[in-house]
Formats: C-alpha cells, sequence, structure tokens
C-alpha cells in the first residue's frame, strides 16, 4: 500500500506494480515457510495460552539414568546389527502432526529392555520410529516424513526419516541405528553426525540435556529464524529445480 502511494507521487506505476508483487510473494513465501509456528501461535491464542510461546522447556531425558538407558540399548542394537529410529524431544511440544503416521501410543518409561523389544524384527512395531519425551517412550511404530534433499536419496529410510523430521521441526533430534552396517548416527538440523561410537553418542546426548541447559525460554532466535529460511528454502529450490528427466531415474 505504502509502496502503491510512493510510486504514484513519483510517477512510477510500473514500478509500485512490480513492488506490489513482490510484496505479495513474499507474503506467501513467508506463510508457507511458517505454517507449523503461525498455526500452533493460533491454537494457543484461541485456547488463551499464548504464554506457552515462551515458557521453560518441558521435560527432556535430564538424568543420566535415561542416557543410560538409551545408550546401553543403542549399542546393543548396534552390535547385533538391528536397524532402530529414535526421535527424542529436546524442549517445548514436538508438532506431532508432522508425523505421517503417529504410531501406537505406549507412554511406557524409557529402558533398554522396552527398547530393544520394540526393535525386534519380529515385532509390529519394528520399522517405525519411537517417540520420547522426557523418561517416556510416547509412541512406537511412529512414521516420519522423509528428507527431501538430494544428498539424503543415497541414504537408507531411517536416515532420511531422521533427516526429514529435524529438517522440519527443530525441536527434537534423532538417533539412528542402521539395520545394514550397525553403524550409529545422530540427527539435529537435517544433519547427520555418524558414524559414532556408544560413548561419543553419550558424550553428545550429555551435552543436549545437560542440567545447565534446563529451563532456558523457548523463543524464537535470530539465529534458529535464520537457519529455518534456508533449509526451508533450499527445500522449495530444490523442489523446483529438479529436472523431469531425473524422475524415472529416481525411482529405480
Amino acid at each position: 500500500m505504502l509502496a502503491s502511494v510512493i510510486s504514484d507521487a513519483l510517477g512510477l506505476r510500473l514500478l509500485g506494480l512490480v513492488l506490489e508483487k513482490l510484496i505479495l510473494g513474499a507474503a506467501v513465501a513467508i506463510a508457507v515457510i511458517f505454517q507449523s509456528e503461525f498455526r500452533r501461535f493460533l491454537e494457543l491464542l484461541g485456547k488463551g495460552q499464548v504464554w506457552e510461546l515462551f515458557k521453560k522447556s518441558s521435560p527432556t531425558p535430564k538424568t543420566d539414568n535415561v542416557i543410560d538407558e538409551l545408550v546401553d540399548a543403542v549399542k546393543d542394537l548396534s552390535q547385533n546389527r538391528t536397524g532402530a529410529l529414535m526421535v527424542l524431544e529436546t524442549s517445548g511440544n514436538l508438532d506431532t502432526r508432522v508425523f505421517v503416521n503417529p504410531g501406537v501410543t505406549l507412554n511406557g518409561e524409557v529402558s533398554k529392555e522396552l527398547i530393544q523389544t520394540i526393535f525386534q524384527t519380529k515385532t509390529l512395531l519394528h520399522d517405525g520410529a519411537v517417540f520420547i519425551r522426557g523418561d517416556r517412550v510416547v509412541a512406537a511404530g511412529v512414521i516420519l516424513p522423509l528428507s527431501e534433499r538430494s544428498t539424503s536419496r543415497q541414504l537408507g529410510t531411517r536416515h532420511r526419516a531422521a533427516m526429514g523430521i529435524t529438517e522440519r521441526l527443530d525441536n527434537c533430534i534423532c538417533i539412528v541405528v542402521s539395520e545394514e552396517t550397525g553403524s550409529i548416527s545422530l540427527a539435529s538440523g537435517g544433519n547427520l553426525d555418524r558414524p559414532l561410537t556408544s560413548s561419543k553418542l553419550k558424550e553428545l546426548l550429555e551435552a543436549k540435556f545437560s542440567p545447565s541447559g534446563e529451563g532456558e525460554v523457548v523463543a524464537p532466535s535470530w539465529g534458529r529464524l535464520g537457519r529455518t529460511i534456508g533449509l526451508k528454502g533450499r527445500l522449495i529450490l530444490e523442489k523446483f529445480s529438479r529436472s523431469p528427466s531425473a524422475t524415472p531415474k529416481d525411482r529405480k
């Protein structure tokens, strides 16, 4: 509106038209990029709970016992080459609507035995992910969205799912155990840190869920905002830049 008034005053109607289109396009792009954030804000606004956006972080695996249980389970799964995928909530409340399938609700206490049982190949839930909040296994058999980045296509489904969910949500990390090699990976922000030893995994988890990091206010930072724009912008560009001729090859 302001651009139109200024351009009319200066007799630059073509410039005003271009600026209007740019502003409209930018507004649409922002709405698309931050649709999950806007949706959560509107939901909280409707419930009169806007302050939830700035509350202290939700319970996380903050005790040595929970991390030990996770690492011990991953170590055994790795040695036996049993594939596994675990989503760990790091702050706030994870937007589970991003999940392709929410899986089966368990709400069991995190333990080495429970995790190993879930990922046994004879169980019905072993192909999906486990969703962990604090010291509870919230759900199992969760189906996650896959990463669309071209670099992820050389990876297995579990690794692509770990990248996909951490690309879309910045308040979670994923532990992956490869079924083929037994290698351990940790996904964060759409990136994979691998291969890891069980001791290195424990070190990374302790750093992520250290007591010094508890109680931080969950509010958007400029750094996180920049990463979100850059990541989602890159995903959009990759999607539009794919040539039709590459599609049949990708499906093989």
